[in-house]
């Protein structure tokens, strides 16, 4: 049995861009339920973490490119930050590192900082534009 990635969060496009739900290869050995559970706990984990200059989170800000889990259960995060200069680029990765691995299911956590393609406002969710008057 080969170990076969599973995208359970892919925020690197737009929604209409998205690969229908049936392109998705299936995880050969996480029961949906709990695939399920950990996609939604892994989420609410990203969204503890802030960009010290910015009052929302991370994943609302779109920070968050794409979360891969393996069968090994080896959680794969692509995040980038709002600009390459970011004061905080060197300790962000750690930030998401720490608050994935505290996901119930996740062995393992693997962060990898990416800057393409650039980060832009259009990335946000409304929940953010909002909490920044953005609108």
């Amino acid at each position: 049995m080969t170990n076969k990635p599973r995208d359970i969060i892919d925020v690197s496009s737009k929604p209409e861009d998205k690969p229908a739900a049936a392109e998705v290869v299936p995880a050969t050995n996480i029961p949906d339920e709990e695939l399920e559970r950990i996609t939604k706990d892994v989420v609410e984990a990203m969204k503890t973490v802030f960009d010290p200059e910015i009052p929302v989170d991370i994943y609302e800000l779109g920070l968050i490119y794409k979360v891969d889990l393996d069968d090994d259960r080896t959680l794969h995060i692509q995040m980038t930050l709002t600009a390459p200069g970011c004061p905080v680029a060197g300790e962000m990765p750690m930030w998401v590192h720490d608050a994935a691995a505290k996901v119930e299911g996740v062995e393992k956590v693997k962060v990898d900082l990416v800057f393409e393609p650039p980060w832009t406002p259009d990335r946000m969710t409304d929940e953010a534009r909002l909490a920044l008057n953005m609108f």
